[in-house]
This record gives C-alpha cells, structure tokens and sequence, in this order.
C-alpha cells in the first residue's frame, strides 16, 4: 500500500480525500490539537480492525470515538448525564474524553469488548472538516506504532506507518501534545483515568471531587481489563530502557549526572542541559517552569532517541499539577514506572 501524503494547505480537495477514503473503510492519519489520531469509520467492524492491524494494537484496548457536532453524543452514548453536559459546557471541543455508556450502534472491537465508549469532541478546525467529511463519527487513537512515543507531526506519523495506512493528512504541529484528558463517568463518582490536555483540576472546578485511577500511580497488569486507552501495556517508550528520576530539578540533575555511563542518554529540562556535557546524548522538552512546553515536546524528544546509539536514558519529571500530571504520565510509562523518587530526600 502507497501512503498519500494530503496537504490541505496545498489542495483544497485533501479533505474531501480523506472523507472519501475513510467512507470506504480506510484507514487515515488526522492531526487534532493533542496529537496525530489514527482513524477509521468507528461504526464499521471492519475499518476499526484496521487500525489495530496498522498499528500492532492488543484488541482489548478501546479507542476513542471522536465527533463533531455535540448531537452526535446522543447517537453512540445511552445516557448523556448532568455531569457530561458540564463538562461538555465547558471544554468541548476541547482535548478531554468522556466515558458513558455505550449503544449497540458501536461495535465491541471499538470499545475494546466493554460496554462503555470514550468520546472526544476534538477542536483542532481540521479534525472537524474530516469528521464532517467522513459523515460518521472517527474511532481514533494516536497515529503510531503501538508501544512508541505518539506523533505530533504528519512526519512522525509517516516514520512509523507508512504503507500500513491509506494517508495522512498534514495539519502542521500539535498545540497541545499529549493525548486527551480522560474522565469515566460509569461509576459512583468521576474518575480520572488518563490525564492530559485539561488538568485534574479543570475537572475538580466542574464536577468537585474527582478520583484519580491508580493507573496513574502504578502500572496496571496486563490481564485486567482497562476502560480507557494507555492504561496498561507499553506506552510512549523508546527502544532503550528509560528511568524516570523524580525531585527538583537541581537535585534530579545532580543524580542524573552521577549516573551517566558511555552510552547514557538524558532527558532532560532545558534549563539542565549543560549539566550534561559528559552524555552521550540529550535532549531537552522545554524549560522546568513551563509544563505547557513540555507537553509539547516531550513526545518529540523521546522519539529522538530512537535515531541514537544510547543503550540507556534518565529522565527529569515535573512536578504532577496541571498538565504536568499529564507530562508526567507520559514518562513514568515511557519507563514503565521505572522511578527514582528523591523528593522524600528533599523533604
């Protein structure tokens, strides 16, 4: 298969392209405002079984089925409950994923075999023209090869899957960087089970109290069976093993440093990075006062390790507020919740 590579920029009939491919059950790359989406019809078994193929995806893991009218919610989602309407009132569309429970409409592989659906009104202008196009709601997770660090360029989207899917369609960088904050709304209380572009406390000002899954804390078996993506298995990781060191910058540098071996890598804050001259690579996502840079990069500079010979990479952490916690995230799994925690240290 020849991957296209569509520039809406460039022709106006790149839209309607991807629409045309996707109304026949294909399989394309779309940007939306925290990072490159994998889609496909995600009304049709068929197309939905392609994603998981590109990608080398466990069928257990559910997607998030993306819209473009609010309407739409109504469609796919049994209950559209108070709190869902708040949220939607609020950060729709926006980068944050609300679990309901799900029609018979979508079919079990989108949902991962769970009775519930994640969906995601996204904002970036482009992802809404191709949903429109499309003329079905998007099951889309992000446009990479399973287990390695998410694309936020339609570049990064072409190193992993080209020939594997029909086309990508090139929106330019992601503004926000990491995936979609996710919030199930299936239990007793709201649940945080992945944090992302709209922060814990973004939902707390809405909803009040709000629980955090222990997902979040600790890696979660690959037996169980999880509600939302990026739970359990390998997620957002280089090839080389990655230890995350967690503490203040200083104090996370000045152990990083006493670490480092010949074929060490770092990643580290830009602010820290002479402090590095003796590894063998770095690279830097943004300076430790700004988690919204960070968000931005973190994705970037991981993949650019892969280009390296580092047989090893340490990482500096932010602090786990705003969208830190989503940054954050993304690195503790990168290392598998391989954590060095000198902050009782500093107490």
């Amino acid at each position: 298969m020849q991957t296209k590579l569509l520039r809406p920029s460039e022709d106006p009939t790149a839209i309607e392209q991807a629409g045309a491919l996707l109304r026949a059950g294909e399989v394309v790359g779309i940007p939306t405002e925290t990072v490159y989406g994998l889609a496909a019809d995600a009304l049709n078994p068929q197309a939905v079984a392609r994603i998981f193929e590109a990608k080398g995806r466990p069928q257990d893991n559910p997607l998030i089925v993306h819209i473009a009218e609010i309407e739409t919610v109504h469609e796919i989602a049994a209950d559209f409950p108070p709190e869902a309407q708040a949220l939607a009132e609020a950060y729709w569309p926006g980068p944050m994923t609300i679990i309901l429970p799900k029609l018979d409409r979508i079919p079990m592989v989108t949902s991962g075999g769970l009775n519930t659906v994640g969906i995601r009104f996204p904002s970036h202008p482009m992802a809404q023209a191709i949903i429109r196009a499309a003329g079905t709601p998007l099951a889309a997770p992000s446009a990479n090869t399973s287990g390695r660090p998410s694309t936020t360029t339609a570049q990064h989207v072409m190193e992993d899957l080209n020939g594997k899917i029909a086309a990508v369609v090139d929106g330019g960088a992601c503004s926000v960087g990491v995936e979609s904050t996710v919030v199930s709304l299936c239990g007793e209380r709201p649940r945080l089970l992945r944090p992302g572009g709209i922060s814990l406390e973004q939902l707390r000002a809405v909803l009040g109290e709000v629980d955090v899954d222990r997902a979040l804390r600790e890696k979660i078996d690959d037996s169980e069976k999880v509600s939302a993506p990026g739970m359990k298995y390998r997620h957002y990781a280089p090839k080389a093993p990655v230890t995350v060191v967690f503490g203040t910058p200083k104090t996370s540098a000045d152990y990083i440093y006493a670490q480092l071996g010949e074929n060490s890598g770092v990643l580290c804050f830009d602010d820290c990075a002479a402090r590095f001259q003796n590894a063998a690579v770095v690279e830097t996502f943004g300076p430790s006062d700004d988690p919204e840079e960070q968000a931005r990069e973190v994705f970037d500079a991981l993949r650019r390790f892969d280009e390296t010979d580092c047989t090893e990479i340490y990482a500096q952490c932010p602090p786990s507020d705003g969208i830190g916690l989503a940054v954050a995230n993304r690195i503790k799994k990168a290392a598998g919740f391989h954590i060095i925690d000198l902050t009782e240290e500093e107490a």
